[in-house]
């Protein structure tokens, strides 16, 4: 496949773990003319770090077609991590200061899950925005996914979010409302997951010169745009993610639930269990809410299963969307 992590000169502990039989190595070191340079600023929390390596390794490669992709991994220091996570991202990362130093054509920046009410009193606030003023400057493009991107309009044009009453998560068709070669051979409606607790609301983006390139009647806003000296790229949703993500982040949920650890239990996700999951889920939360115990996990349904509608098709939206970013990359590069 035409991605590679990292560089042949550097350890090959740098790649994270399976990107060696997620991806092709090559045998030489590409030159910078004959490649596309990708980041990723990873900033998802533990249990997910490594999901979303893995994701975006494959959705890339999925991507690139016969384009050839080089991709690194960075980090934020001050997003908080145990110790196991902790030295991964210190043998697999580079730290986001290293970003000056690294000329790249695009970059991808991952939400994490909010731990302050106002996003500014995260710790990794100004590392962050001062990712966000680089890449305006230094990318070609630059993507930004669910918390990230409410981040980045906050920073740049003061744009807020709006907290849900309830967490907004499933899979959602999403329309073409906006013209964009970023959106070419990209069917319709989209299928993308999202997974939050706050929206952007699209007058107030529109307002800042945004450009709403699909919508969701149930999700609201998914992609949108705005050029700067970059063009950036926001999502509301997770095209990354895999078909049993929100399987494992609703169990997460679950599990919260019944540990104490939150006090409401949790919604289903919308349009993607199938009806027998979703009566197996209903029975097992009824049993929750009654009593809550941690040795419930151990019963938690194992044989969960998608909506006919999502089957065979994971992937059918992301793909091309990436293909095209890819495409404005290499158009445009540097």
């Amino acid at each position: 496949m035409p991605v590679v992590v990292g560089t042949l000169q550097e350890d090959a502990a740098s790649a994270p773990p399976g990107a060696a039989t997620a991806i092709g190595r090559r045998r030489h070191e590409p030159a910078r003319a004959e490649c596309l340079e990708i980041g990723i600023l990873n900033n998802m929390p533990d249990q997910a770090l490594v999901a979303t390596e893995r994701q975006f390794v494959d959705l890339l490669g999925a991507a690139a077609g016969k384009m050839l992709v080089r991709l690194r991994f960075f980090s934020l220091p001050e997003v908080p991590r145990g110790d196991a996570a902790k030295a991964h991202v210190q043998t697999a990362y580079g730290d986001a200061g290293e970003l000056v130093a690294r000329p790249l054509d695009g970059l991808i920046v991952t939400g994490n899950e909010p731990h302050a009410a106002r996003l500014p009193d995260e710790p990794y606030w100004e590392s962050f925005t001062n990712v966000i003023d680089w890449a305006e400057h230094n990318t070609t493009s630059t993507i930004f996914s669910c918390l990230a991107a409410h981040a980045a309009v906050l920073h740049l044009d003061g744009v807020t979010r709006h907290p849900l009453d309830a967490k907004r998560c499933g899979v959602f068709d999403c329309a073409k409302v906006s013209d964009s070669p970023l959106l070419a051979g990209v069917p319709a409606p989209l299928r993308i997951t999202h997974s939050r607790w706050n929206d952007l609301k699209e007058a107030e983006l529109a307002a800042h010169g945004y450009r709403v390139l699909t919508r969701s009647a149930q999700a609201g806003v998914d992609m949108f745009m705005k050029r700067w000296r970059s063009l950036f790229v926001f999502f509301q949703g997770h095209p990354e993610y895999e078909r049993d993500s929100l399987m494992r982040e609703y169990r997460r949920d679950v599990s919260r639930f019944v540990r104490g650890e939150r006090e409401v239990y949790p919604d289903l996700p919308q349009g993607y269990f199938d009806p027998r999951s979703e009566e197996a889920l209903a029975i097992f939360g009824a049993r929750a809410r009654s009593a809550r115990d941690p040795a419930l996990l151990s019963v938690f349904p194992d044989d969960l299963a998608l909506r006919p509608s999502l089957a065979g098709k994971w992937g059918a939206s992301a793909t091309p969307l990436l293909r095209n970013w890819l495409a404005h990359l290499a158009a445009h590069q540097r």
